[in-house]
């Protein structure tokens, strides 16, 4: 698949913009999916939050019966784990870092910007936050896994090995069920990184405890700069 600029929809902050969040919808979603979250979380106007929701691009999916949808990578077996489609991962991975560079350009270092993402798009938030080679702000990835894990250990780099990582699943989800996602953690813990996680009563959703906590957070790790 040729390699395009990503569509986005964003929500500006009352005030100046002092940070950004990029967060990736799951597999057939859209870039509106979680655009209602962001009045729910309640966060601080000082904290300046641009929120950018790209949307993936239109392709075939496999296990869909080729049936075409936003998909950050082609899903090619629901077994987990998945055989995986490592072009379309890569292909998503560099549309990914032309928005981190599209912030920065509109004024926002990379310790500014926190990579998020649900299902699939969590599973990319991992991906490409942890081979990004300047320091991201944090990275929030949500009922998801580690794909191609197998080269987690050598394609990462150093500059975002301190990077806070948010990890939540449910309890009873079984589109990617949590023994996975806890898979991830215990992978990343392995190779010296720090994993804040949390597990809900829910299914492949999101629920409102969970919504608190990814707003403290977002708060934490976007505090505010001193001036």
């Amino acid at each position: 698949m040729t390699d395009t600029p990503l569509t986005t929809v964003e929500i500006e902050p009352t005030g100046p913009v002092r940070s950004s969040v990029i967060w990736m919808h799951g597999l057939g979603a859209d870039a509106h999916d979680f655009e209602p979250i962001v009045p729910e979380l309640r966060l601080p106007p000082t904290l300046g939050i641009r929120f950018v929701f790209p949307n993936a691009p239109v392709r075939p999916v496999t296990v869909n019966n080729g049936m075409s949808m936003r998909a950050w990578y082609d899903v090619l077996t629901m077994d987990l784990p998945r055989r995986e489609d490592p072009d379309g991962v890569y292909a998503s991975e560099r549309a990914i870092y032309n928005l981190l560079e599209r912030e920065k350009q509109r004024g926002i270092p990379a310790e500014r910007i926190v990579l998020a993402g649900f299902s699939q798009g969590g599973a990319m938030a991992l991906h490409a936050g942890l081979r990004y080679p300047d320091r991201l702000a944090g990275i929030l990835a949500l009922s998801c896994y580690i794909p191609l894990a197998d080269r987690l250990e050598t394609e990462r780099r150093p500059d975002n090995q301190p990077t806070p990582i948010f990890m939540a699943h449910g309890d009873y989800d079984a589109v990617i069920p949590m023994r996975y996602g806890r898979m991830g953690v215990e992978l990343l813990e392995k190779l010296g990184y720090h994993v804040q996680w949390r597990d809900y009563g829910m299914g492949h959703e999101v629920c409102w405890e969970e919504i608190r906590d990814i707003a403290d957070w977002l708060e934490r790790v976007l505090a505010a700069p001193t001036a």
